[in-house]
C-alpha cells in the first residue's frame, strides 16, 4: 500500500494519536503525516504511506483553507477556548465593524508565532517554555491571507465564524486574537476545521471509523490518493525512451525548459519530483522502485 490516505481528523486527537491508531489498523509501520492539526481541530490531516513518505519533506507551499469559530470578548493564554482565561472586555462588536477591519489582514502580514505552539526558541518548543508558566521573545514571521471571510456572526453571544485561505505556517488562533484586538476587545478561537491542504479537499477524506470498516473489508486501497496529487502545482514533465531510462539510472539530462521544479513521468508513470537548472534536469526525489 503506497500513497496518501486522505484523513478527516477527530477533534480530540493529536496528529500523531491518528497515525498511531492507523498503524494498528492497516498493520504498517511507515506512515507520516503533513500539516499537523491541534487537538481540537478536525478535518484534512494528509497522511502519507510506505515510500511516500518521501514526500513529506517537499510538500510545496500551497493554500490551506480552515473554518474557524471564534468568540470576542476574553483572552487566554492559548489564544483559543481550551486555555485559562487572562483577560475580559466589555467592549462589543457589530457586524459591519468586523466586516471592515477584515481587509486588515488580508495579503502578507506579520505575525507573532503563539506561545502555545511547535516553534523552537532557543532549541525548544514554546510550548514546553509556555506549560512551564514561562514566556519568551519571538520574532514575528511573514504570512500570507489569501482570503479571510466573515461567514456567521450572532452579535448576542459576541460569537461567529471566519472562512480562511492562507500560507503554511499562519496560526489561525493567533489571527483570531490580532482581529480581536483590532475591535478593541478581546478574542479567541473556539472551533477550526481545516477543509483544504496539499491539493486535498475535505469531500475526498475519510473519518478513522470508516477507514477501519473498509480496512476490514479490504476495500481500503480506492481510498488511497497517488502520491503526485500533492504536487499538481507543479509542471508536468514526460520522459521517454532513452531519457526516461538515463533519469532512472539516476543521469542528468540535457532537456530545453524553463528553470524550476517538474512532476516527473515516463510510460510506467510518475517516477517522482526533478528540478531544472540552465537546461539540465536532475531528481530531486525519486518514488519508483523497492523501499
Amino acid at each position: 500500500m503506497i500513497g496518501v490516505l486522505p484523513v478527516d481528523k477527530p477533534e480530540g486527537f493529536t496528529s500523531f494519536d491518528v497515525i498511531a491508531k492507523l498503524r494498528g489498523i492497516l498493520k504498517i509501520k511507515r506512515l507520516g503525516h503533513s500539516g499537523t492539526l491541534d487537538p481540537m481541530a478536525t478535518g484534512v490531516l494528509p497522511v502519507f504511506i510506505g515510500r511516500a513518505t518521501r514526500a513529506i519533506d517537499l510538500l510545496p507551499d500551497i493554500e490551506k483553507r480552515y473554518i474557524a469559530g471564534f468568540a470576542l470578548g476574553y483572552s487566554t493564554d492559548t489564544q483559543d477556548v481550551t486555555g485559562a482565561v487572562l483577560e475580559r472586555s466589555e467592549k462589543r462588536a457589530a457586524e459591519d465593524e468586523i466586516n471592515k477591519i477584515l481587509p486588515r489582514f488580508t495579503g502578507k502580514i506579520s505575525q507573532l508565532p503563539p506561545m502555545y505552539s511547535a516553534v523552537k526558541v532557543g532549541g525548544r518548543r514554546l510550548y514546553d517554555i509556555a506549560r512551564e508558566g514561562k514566556t519568551v521573545e519571538r520574532a514575528p514571521r511573514e504570512i500570507e491571507i489569501f482570503g479571510l471571510a466573515l461567514t456567521r456572526f450572532d452579535g448576542k453571544s459576541q460569537t461567529g465564524s471566519l472562512e480562511i485561505r492562507c500560507s503554511k505556517g499562519a496560526y489561525v488562533r493567533t489571527l483570531i486574537n490580532d482581529v480581536g484586538e483590532a475591535l478593541g476587545t478581546l478574542g479567541v478561537m473556539s472551533s477550526l476545521r481545516r477543509t483544504y491542504s496539499q491539493g486535498i479537499d475535505i469531500s475526498s477524506c475519510i473519518s478513522l471509523p470508516e477507514i477501519e470498516r473498509m480496512a476490514k473489508e479490504n476495500s481500503l486501497e480506492d481510498m488511497i490518493l497517488p502520491v503526485d496529487k500533492c504536487f499538481e502545482n507543479f509542471d508536468r514533465l514526460e520522459l521517454a525512451g532513452e531519457l526516461s531510462r538515463k533519469y532512472k539510472n539516476g543521469q542528468r539530462i540535457a532537456y530545453p525548459a524553463p528553470d524550476g521544479r517538474y512532476r516527473i513521468y515516463s510510460i510506467d508513470g510518475f517516477l517522482g519530483l526533478g528540478e531544472i537548472n540552465k537546461n539540465e534536469l536532475r531528481a530531486v526525489k525519486n518514488f519508483f522502485g523497492d523501499d
